[in-house]
């Protein structure tokens, strides 16, 4: 860290010489541009969920899957569930010149239309009956400029930003950092950060780092490119008062771009590192996943045909515990030591951004609101959109009109964790001593996805699927009388009306 800080202060000393040569010059005229959007969203479904913050490695589908002494669900399993949400962001550019820019970002957020009139939060409740509620939070806060007096251009970004490397299957989220664009000739970009997760104290060893670099080059259509990212958690869960450390590495290659007629998109990504217990208090869990993604589009004027396929690494319930802390117990009770499955950084969001389909998966229809696979972990290492699971996905969009695209799409879903199931319970015979069983198919699923421009800045879509349910999604009762319960098919239909400006 101290090292850290000495960089830092030379770094200034530099950009403060240069800023005296350029301060010379005449200021441009400062340039201020509002941007943001408002938007209203609709759910109705069965047995699928909300982004799920609480979900683990593995059996954490997040539906209220609560079952009473009689084993009859008594949450919200096989329930209709049905509500409105609401989303604004606010945000503003102060632009001075082509050099230097500050953007500050503001979000606020109704959880649902009508949201709890006895709570005393103020957050994420905008939707409160007589409104007045203090639901505005910041989001971003940065100044972006360009390096002075160096040959090769370098832009900076620091303060409070967005950070995301291939946000749909690997990063998405926001944090305090530095992080700077290298670009080499016409064809070669370097992307290095750090950002600050938490701090703790200011004197003692026990905050979180992380560090990454992205490189990529330009050929002909296709851009190719590889980073390194590195979380390094002197405190995991990244949460004050926890006493385990972590070093996570994740490694990834890219392309995107076109092939002749088709565009193509490709991701690998391999994570590995460990948690340990400080003190040797309990055995370390080691961490080693994978996760491949392909996409090909073939457009032939107003249609579009695609195929789709991934494949995210699960974890062995024998070997691991549902959290993959240290000193917890796995499936048969011993402690848990290794993670086989993909597993994302600690706060990302890429579940989310995932957008694969619309009953499993998150969707883009509302913002990444919904979807049985979409695991968000705040604090901890977690699933994402691809741990434990592989698909493959066919789908056909056509524009019907200029104001309406029609999208259709076909997916099989699989399990890959073993002795176990990444989301259901179902155990062998149907009993609480019997094991994990451990099935392969998640399910089926159809979409149909509607677009509709209402007007250049105001677009509603509406979009339904259904999911065919597999094994892998049985969940036991917790008594041994009721056994195992196949819950009904998984099915949704979600709107979004958004004003973009």
């Amino acid at each position: 860290m101290k090292k850290f800080v000495a960089l830092s202060f030379v770094a200034i000393l530099i950009l403060a010489f240069g800023a005296t040569v350029y301060g010379q010059e005449k200021a441009p005229a400062l340039e201020f541009k509002p941007f943001g959007f408002i938007d209203a969203q609709t759910f109705w479904y069965v047995n699928v969920t909300g982004a799920n913050p609480a979900a683990g490695i593995y059996n954490a589908w997040g539906i209220g899957t609560s079952f009473d002494a009689a084993g009859k669900p008594s949450g919200a399993l096989d329930k209709n569930t049905a509500y409105l949400e609401s989303r604004a962001r606010l945000g503003f550019n102060m632009i001075m010149g082509k050099d230097v820019s500050g953007t500050i970002l503001f979000e606020m957020d109704s959880a649902h239309w009508g949201d709890d009139t006895q709570t005393t939060a103020q957050r994420n409740i905008m939707g409160y009956w007589a409104a007045d509620r203090a639901a505005v939070e910041i989001k971003n806060v940065y100044i972006d400029f360009g390096v002075p007096l160096i040959p090769v251009p370098i832009t900076l970004r620091v303060g409070l930003q967005g950070l995301g490397y291939r946000p749909a299957v690997l990063m998405a989220t926001d944090g305090m950092g530095i992080s700077a664009g290298i670009k080499l000739g016409d064809n070669v970009f370097i992307a290095p950060f750090w950002a600050k997760p938490l701090e703790n104290s200011n004197s003692n060893a026990d905050d979180v780092d992380v560090y990454g670099l992205r490189a990529q080059v330009a050929l002909g259509s296709m851009t190719i490119g590889g980073y390194a990212l590195n979380f390094n958690m002197n405190t995991y869960p990244i949460v004050s008062g926890f006493t385990n450390d972590a070093n996570v590495w994740w490694y990834g290659l890219y392309a995107d771009g076109k092939l002749g007629p088709v565009n193509v998109n490709f991701d690998f990504i391999y994570d590995n590192g460990k948690v340990k217990a400080r003190g040797n208090a309990s055995p370390e869990v080691k961490y080693e996943g994978w996760a491949i993604r392909g996409a090909v589009d073939y457009p032939i004027e107003k249609l579009n045909i695609g195929l789709t396929g991934a494949y995210g690494s699960g974890a062995d319930t024998k070997k691991t515990s549902a959290t993959g802390l240290p000193g917890t117990a796995t499936s048969t009770g011993v402690n848990s030591s290794k993670v086989g499955s993909y597993v994302i950084p600690p706060g990302s969001e890429s579940g989310a951004a995932f957008g694969e389909s619309v009953v499993f998966h998150s969707t883009g229809v509302n913002r990444g609101d919904s979807g049985i696979g979409n695991s968000i972990n705040y604090t901890q290492m977690g699933r994402g959109g691809l741990g434990g699971a592989w698909y493959a996905k066919l789908y056909a969009g056509y524009k019907v009109i200029p104001e309406y695209k029609a999208t259709f799409q076909a997916l099989y879903i699989g399990d890959t964790t073993k002795n176990g199931n990444t989301f259901g319970t179902a155990r062998v015979g149907g009993v609480t001593t019997g094991a994990l069983k451990d099935d392969s198919d998640i399910g089926f699923e159809l979409d149909l996805i509607n677009e509709i421009q209402i007007y250049k800045n105001l677009k509603y879509t509406i979009a339904g699927g259904i999911l065919f349910a597999g094994k892998a999604l049985d969940l036991f009762t917790g008594v041994n009388a009721t056994g195992n319960l196949s819950p009904k098919n998984p099915w949704i239909i979600t709107s979004n009306l958004t004003y973009s400006f």
